[in-house]
């Protein structure tokens, strides 16, 4: 039996896909679909725990916010360099590690007594989450070579990422609900059990990549800058844009990145190689994935602020209301993958799912203080999932095409640090958007003290002031992203007869 390193990912090098295949691999999809969805689930499902946790545990409102930052800024900032180890060491020895950690901290995190211990547990989920996630991806794509088992395999990662968000609402509104906070970080305990005993028993036994060193000062560099800008966004989120804690640290970010990009054309072993981000649909890929991640963002949170705060929705009903979405995003992400993108490639895709987002956040600003659901959020809601499904089944793909193995653990942490670096963008800008038109809609409307059906009217004038500018996000994303992209699909290539001994050397190596 061959194993998933044994030969480059349905590339130039194995043209007809049909070496290497592991008889095992579709139980390794499933332990790696598990995996996934843990983590994607962890990125929402705490969020509707959060109100419950400051309760039982006594934390401030200020406080709270520490609970998803700190997650997000371990995450954040260590993507890169535990995408580079993963294809250093091992992405069994790494995915295993992950799955073990991140099940670890979130026993100590439902367990916690109080805030410093819940944060600390967050944190150490983000440091966990960040060798997971790549070595996950990076696994799928040296797994799956032929092209139509990895359209069909890459279009159940897809589905897991688009609906893994929707599907973590309902589930943290459920526990929430009919148990207790700390079952949002339980649940992790099972997914993790999963994975960890199909990954033990299922993944064959990789590697490590001969010669390979571990870039350094590229290290210090990216993890610092991911850091700076994260936290910068965060600040901004949370106070304002003119703090120093928001701009300092944001100008302090793009400078160590600035460095970074620098750096990485001159190291003899870099740590991002910039043969992976110079290809233009893998780059392509990148930017369509940080775009639609700041934008995405409004549909979750804000709209989830409507349903409750509005229409006085309870948690498990906000997640249920957001159940067409997710099945529809799930749906097209399968088919895109396996009927679209081997016929028409990934720019179609982008730029319909672009504009399929920006149609349903358009729909979304007519909405009003006593809207119903069938009228106002169901067509939109399926409009959005279908173009969320679109875009996340072709990013994974993509964005890990034609990578050489030992490759593959950076280029897939490549994907998650844009979605991460997207998703602190959209918090920061969309926030400061929101507050500064519910405060201008005050302004302009208040006579005396405002009554309570007039902040009413200034909150929904915030949500659709984002939805407006998230409509912009997205059909901005559609001319950059479907300009960078190149046209036609990605296994035409492939397809090309490449004589044997072009083959040959790409199999003497021990890649991982």
């Amino acid at each position: 039996m061959a194993t998933p390193s044994a030969a480059p990912a349905s590339g130039p090098a194995d043209p007809a896909g049909t070496t290497g295949r592991d008889p095992r691999r579709w139980l390794i999809l499933a332990v790696i679909a598990s995996a996934q969805l843990m983590v994607v689930l962890d990125l929402t499902v705490m969020n509707l725990a959060l109100p419950s946790a400051q309760r039982a545990l006594g934390f401030t409102t200020a406080d709270r916010q520490w609970v998803v930052t700190a997650y997000a800024l371990s995450f954040g900032s260590l993507l890169l360099f535990c995408g580079r180890l993963a294809d250093l060491i091992g992405r069994k020895a790494t995915f295993l590690t992950g799955l073990v950690g991140f099940a670890a901290a979130s026993a100590a995190g439902g367990a916690a007594t109080g805030f410093p211990m819940l944060v600390t547990a967050r944190a150490c989920q983000g440091v966990f989450g960040a060798l997971l996630a790549p070595s996950a991806l990076s696994l799928l794509a040296t797994t799956f070579k032929d092209p139509k088992e990895r359209a069909k395999a890459f279009g159940v990662y897809g589905m897991v990422a688009a609906a893994g968000g929707g599907l973590g609402l309902l589930l943290g509104g459920a526990l929430t609900s009919s148990l207790s906070w700390r079952w949002c970080m339980y649940v992790n305990l099972l997914f993790a059990a999963i994975a960890i005993t199909g990954g033990a028993l299922l993944v064959p036994r990789q590697r490590r990549t001969p010669g390979g060193r571990l870039d350094v000062p590229g290290v210090l560099a990216v993890s610092g800058g991911m850091f700076c800008l994260v936290y910068g966004f965060s600040n901004a989120a949370s106070h304002s844009w003119g703090t120093p804690s928001a701009w300092g640290f944001l100008v302090a970010g793009g400078a160590l990145l600035a460095l970074f990009a620098a750096w990485q054309s001159r190291a003899a072993q870099p740590l991002l190689p910039p043969r992976i981000v110079l290809d233009r649909n893998r780059a392509g890929a990148y930017l369509t994935v940080l775009i639609s991640g700041a934008g995405t963002f409004g549909v979750f949170l804000f709209l989830v602020y409507y349903m409750q705060v509005t229409l006085g929705y309870s948690a498990v009903r906000s997640g249920v209301a957001m159940l067409p979405m997710v099945a529809l995003s799930g749906t097209t992400a399968t088919l895109g993958n396996t009927r679209l993108l081997p016929r028409f490639g990934p720019r179609p895709m982008v730029v319909a799912g672009m504009l399929l987002n920006t149609a349903g956040m358009v729909w979304l600003t007519g909405i009003g203080a006593h809207s119903a659901y069938a009228s106002a959020l169901l067509g939109p809601l399926m409009v959005t999932g279908a173009g969320m499904g679109l875009i996340f089944g072709m990013a994974a793909a993509t964005g890990t095409f034609g990578v050489a193995p030992q490759d593959a653990g950076v280029a897939s942490a490549s994907i998650n640090t844009g979605q991460q670096l997207g998703g602190s963008i959209g918090t920061a800008l969309l926030n400061t958007i929101a507050a500064s038109a519910t405060t201008g809609y005050l302004t302009d409307h208040v006579h005396g003290r405002p009554t309570p059906h007039l902040l009413q009217l200034a909150a929904i004038h915030g949500y659709t002031t984002v939805f407006w500018w998230c409509a912009g996000i997205f059909a901005t994303g559609a001319v950059l992203c479907g300009a960078l992209l190149r046209p036609g699909p990605l296994l035409r290539p492939a397809a090309a007869p490449v004589p044997r001994q072009a083959t040959e050397p790409t199999k003497t190596p021990a890649p991982n």
